[in-house]
């Protein structure tokens, strides 16, 4: 008999670290998922918008039947690939309506794990009781189903202080790590309610707007991008909506794009998971800004849009970084 899976509870971004009473978890670049196991039944993965993972993910279905106690049992938590010395989310997705040979291919290659950080069932539902006695039920099932790979428990601090060393840490590193979720210790789990708190790993680097949302006079947002090593532009991104003043000073250094601009005829994504596209202008790519982002690169681009700091008058296009299909230099 298959258990009900609730809504995923969610995490708001803030600027800082909150105090008082909180948790600190990493937070992690894979696919957030539930993992259910019926007393007796099958294992079954499932995503936060309700699609099926359990073929994709065989590997971790199967060590869930293999692993865990036979008792009836929710876990929430996120899938991961490592490979190359960082996590490696386009593993993740190559996994994804895939044929069954393609999928075994994944899986021999590029074995994935389960980070899970909070028990959700456990012969009943816990769901009521507070994040704190979860998260300590969550570690005893670790400790006597003596779990190792591929299940990690989620780290975790109750040190404001441990938490800032962590961000430094995997800012240093690059190795894929987000940032920290923050988590009230009295909290119960809300499902499809955004009470977490999320404070993601920001750096800054360099690109050239390649196109504007808006008009020239008037962007509203711009799309970035990077000269490869044999001189083509190569989109990386979009940024957030520019306020409304260095709107103004971006406009200022936009030139209009001339005939044979390398976009032309290109259609841009509005979103992650959207078939909608964007209405943009063309512009030569010749100004530079700097922008502010978190550390989800997928082969050269970043995921999310990134947040525009200032224009660099002082660079020129030829002293940003070059695009990397890895993301070694594209990386924020």
């Amino acid at each position: 008999m298959a258990l009900p899976l609730p809504e995923a509870m969610l995490a708001s971004p803030v600027d800082e670290l909150p105090t008082g009473g909180v948790a600190y978890e990493a937070k992690w670049d894979g696919f957030r998922a539930f993992l259910a196991r019926p007393a007796g039944g099958p294992a079954q993965l499932r995503s936060r918008r309700g699609t099926s993972l359990t073929v994709a993910f065989g590997d971790i279905a199967a060590a869930a039947e293999r692993d865990l106690p036979d008792e009836s049992l929710v876990l929430d938590g996120e899938l991961l690939i490592w490979a190359d010395g960082r996590l490696r989310f386009e593993r993740l997705q190559r996994r994804m309506n895939r044929t069954a040979a393609a999928v075994a291919r994944e899986i021999r290659e590029a074995p994935a794990h389960f980070v899970a950080f909070d028990l959700l069932h456990r012969g009943e539902d816990l769901m009521r009781l507070p994040y704190e006695q979860r998260r300590r039920e969550l570690e005893r099932l670790f400790t006597e189903a003596e779990l190792g790979p591929p299940w990690t428990l989620c780290p975790m601090t109750l040190e404001r202080s441990e938490a800032e060393r962590w961000m430094r840490q995997w800012a240093a590193a690059d190795v894929g790590l987000e940032g920290v979720v923050v988590k009230r210790l009295r909290e119960p789990y809300r499902p499809g309610v955004r009470a977490w708190r999320k404070v993601r790993i920001r750096n800054t680097s360099e690109a050239v707007i390649g196109a504007v949302t808006g008009s020239l006079h008037q962007p509203t947002s711009v799309l970035l991008g990077r000269f490869d090593q044999a001189g083509r532009l190569r989109y990386v991104g979009r940024s957030t909506t520019l306020p409304r003043r260095l709107g103004q000073t971006v406009a200022c250094g936009l030139v209009p794009a001339a005939a044979g601009h390398p976009w032309r005829g290109r259609s841009f994504s509005a979103g992650w998971g959207t078939g909608r596209t964007l209405s943009v202008t063309l512009v030569e790519p010749t100004l530079v800004v700097e922008v502010s982002g978190d550390t989800a690169v997928d082969a050269g681009r970043w995921r999310h849009p990134v947040r525009v700091v200032r224009v660099r008058g002082d660079m020129a296009p030829r002293d940003i970084p070059r695009f990397d299909t890895d993301g070694e230099t594209s990386s924020l």
